[in-house]
């Protein structure tokens, strides 16, 4: 689509090339849903293409992924035999409704600030125990000091997130040691190839302890359910009651709140099966 309220487009090579911070200033990455439909109230478009980000970074600790690094580069990556929850990468990638073109042009860091129930990116990151690192605006009156936050907070309800006005996300990272855990995933919709109405993920280390569940898309935001060692079908069931009530999930074309409450337990008691 063409946005004809758009007067200038910056390509900063560093954050301090930006200048003072407009409320009619748009951040732009992949650009899939910003140039998806109008955006009356955007006048400046900042491209994050020129602030030269390497999309992954491994390392002992874990893996970096740049917000500017393409749904294609994670799909591609191999990472260490040691982490074994790298095929989660390319289960989550494959839960996403889109075309080779967005394939191919969407971000990371898009999806997880788009903050919608069903971003694949934000189950994913967050089953992964992803941080996220915030870089305020320079001008701002922290001084541009970053802060972090845990992908699970940074999400607050449907197309709501923590960012404040000129807050960029930087990079995600998932510790080493969410990456090295055993893992099961369970994902439906109602139509073939349509938008989740749940996507489920649970790891658990290797000798069977930590055991995390993280439920998406059938909730506004993310929700974990952690325990120490691996918990029975009633302590789970329990547990997501205790956490979820029924008015917790989210309701949508996709689905009811009955629904998704149901298949919530459904695919949960699949996941920690299979893991124990």
């Amino acid at each position: 689509m063409n946005l004809n309220t758009i007067e200038e487009v910056k390509r900063p090579t560093s954050a301090d090339q930006i200048g003072q911070w407009r409320d009619d200033y748009a951040w732009l990455a992949g650009g899939t849903w910003l140039f998806s439909e109008p955006q009356a109230a955007t006048r400046t478009l900042i491209d994050l293409d020129g602030l030269g980000w390497a999309p992954l970074t491994a390392t002992a600790e874990g893996l970096e992924i740049a917000a500017t690094c393409r749904v294609v580069d994670l799909h591609d990556f191999k990472g260490p035999a040691e982490w074994r929850a790298v095929p989660l990468f390319r289960a989550c990638i494959d839960a996403f409704l889109m075309s080779f073109k967005i394939w191919n042009a969407a971000t990371v860091g898009g999806n997880i600030v788009m903050s919608l129930p069903a971003g694949a990116m934000i189950s994913l990151t967050s089953a992964l125990e992803g941080v996220c690192t915030l870089w305020p605006h320079p001008n701002q009156s922290n001084g541009g000091a970053p802060r972090e936050v845990p992908v699970v907070d940074f999400v607050t309800g449907n197309h709501r997130n923590v960012l404040r006005p000129g807050e960029l996300l930087r990079s995600i990272h998932l510790p080493a040691s969410a990456l090295s855990k055993r893992h099961a995933m369970r994902q439906v919709s109602l139509t073939h190839l349509g938008r989740s109405a749940a996507l489920i993920v649970g790891t658990v280390g290797q000798d069977g302890t930590d055991f995390l569940l993280t439920i998406t898309a059938s909730t506004p935001r993310p929700v974990q359910l952690r325990f120490a060692a691996m918990p029975s079908a009633d302590e789970l069931r329990r547990a997501i009651d205790e956490r979820l009530p029924p008015a917790a999930y989210f309701a949508d074309v996709h689905g009811s709140a009955p629904y998704k409450r149901h298949i919530t337990y459904y695919l949960a008691e699949q996941i920690r099966a299979e893991l124990a």
